[in-house]
């Protein structure tokens, strides 16, 4: 087993370079026996990680697995059932003048791989993004996220007894050794942050031509049409908006509603959090932490930005801070300035569809756009009239546990996209190839 904590960047680039050279990665045989091996330690150390994702984030195990580590063994399954047909050459017309020629394009991995992952869910971020790197043929440099320290020495112990250790290397660390990975040519690079760093990451990119995968969250908006199912709609926000404490880079951000159903909904919204969490959220096994002090000190001073409909509480021992919904919000809140990436949901009010959709165009382009609407011209004029990411009608955050969705932000939200076949398209080069005979 070869130790990469031990190796320099550029040894650790040159070992898995010389590994895909030699065409170690490229047979499916290979493929496919790394994916069955992640999905044998995820099988088998499941409870080791979802330890991890508790001691980091405290996370329940229902929620370490519905939402790591079997989300990842979802992906895992569908790229093994459909990899051999997503592979298969795909013939091209050829026009009369080049005679008796075929065409076809063919899927080339791109090389090694860097993966650069979140503390928010650690193991999901990392792992998801590797399996359609590895489907597509490629070396890996998976780097954790040190502000995840109990999940990322999980991974880094586990992956190495299960995958290709001459293919595959975990980088431990913090900003020294992300700064020194990102130093080298990778041959496409993974990254899951905020903005700030993604133009890092891009920069550092751009001196070796490297493409780029960055998916960058921002403000989701949550419209609500007047007239819908509030009960129905409050239980959807809240399971949707409160899952990991609000540390979830497609939660709703805020919710735009005309003044009569902001009413209305925020009685349905204190009922429906505590139909989730208890009377005091504090002592629910089901409910999260703020990853650490900064983060919480920061979600705390957004508090006092609109009027308390419920939550608030909070406490920094525990870097617990109560699911908050706030009303009566100003889109110049301070709230409203930045994504929340925490537990607090605050309530806009808008006259009515023309002014919500005219809100979320004068703002960055969102990572994800949730409706909450019985009419079908509303759902279409939301599809038509904005720019999103991802868009959800009814449901918070499902769409991105469909593996034949992309999944992906665009403009502040980012750039490129994966899940499943669009994985494949994103960890290979699509070849284009003619062949005419000689005679």
């Amino acid at each position: 087993m070869n130790d990469s904590a031990s190796e320099q960047p550029a040894e650790l680039l040159a070992r898995l370079r010389a590994t895909f050279r030699a065409g170690t990665t490229k047979p499916l045989t290979w493929r496919t026996g790394q994916l069955h091996r992640m999905r044998t330690l995820l099988t088998e150390h499941g409870e080791d990680i979802a330890a991890a994702l508790r001691a980091d984030l405290g996370k329940s195990s229902y929620e370490a697995y519905r939402s790591e580590i079997d989300f990842v063994i979802r992906e895992i399954d569908h790229t093994l059932d459909h990899l051999d047909g997503w592979l298969r050459p795909e013939p091209a017309p050829v026009p009369a003048h080049l005679g008796e020629a075929s065409a076809w394009t063919q899927y080339d991995p791109l090389g090694v791989v860097l993966i650069i992952a979140p503390w928010n869910y650690p193991a999901q971020l990392l792992l998801a993004p590797m399996v359609g790197a590895l489907a597509a043929g490629n070396a890996v440099v998976a780097k954790p996220s040190e502000l995840a320290p109990a999940t990322s020495t999980a991974l880094a112990r586990l992956l190495p007894r299960y995958l290709d250790t001459d293919a595959v290397a975990v980088v431990e660390g913090g900003v020294p050794e992300t700064t020194a990975l990102l130093e080298q040519r990778f041959d496409h690079i993974l990254y899951t942050g905020n903005g700030t760093v993604g133009r890092i990451v891009m920069t550092a990119a751009a001196r070796h031509l490297t493409p780029v995968t960055l998916e960058l969250g921002g403000k989701s908006p949550a419209f609500v049409d007047r007239g819908t199912d509030l009960e129905t709609v409050a239980a959807r926000l809240t399971a949707g908006k409160f899952l990991n404490a609000g540390q979830t880079c497609v939660a709703p951000d805020y919710v735009l509603t005309d003044p009569e159903t902001a009413r209305a909904l925020e009685a349905a919204l204190t009922k429906a959090i505590e139909a989730s969490y208890g009377p005091d959220p504090a002592t629910s096994p089901e409910y999260g932490r703020i990853v650490n002090e900064r983060h919480f000190d920061r979600l705390t001073a957004l508090l006092d930005s609109g009027r308390q409909v419920t939550g608030g509480a909070h406490d920094r021992a525990t870097k617990f801070i109560a699911p908050t919904v706030l009303a009566d919000v100003s889109p110049d809140a301070p709230v409203m300035q930045e994504e929340i990436f925490g537990p607090i949901l605050p309530i806009v009010e808008v006259t009515g569809l023309d002014e919500a959709i005219d809100f979320i165009n004068d703002r960055d382009k969102p990572l994800s756009l949730y409706a909450f609407t019985e009419s079908d011209t509303t759902r279409d004029r939301l599809a038509a009239e904005t720019s999103s990411g991802g868009l959800g009608l009814g449901l918070p955050l499902a769409h991105l546990t469909v593996s034949d969705l992309p999944f992906g932000g665009v403009g502040e939200s980012g750039m490129g996209s994966y899940h499943g076949r669009y994985s494949i398209e994103t960890f290979s080069h699509r070849k284009a190839v003619l062949a005419k005979p000689l005679s």
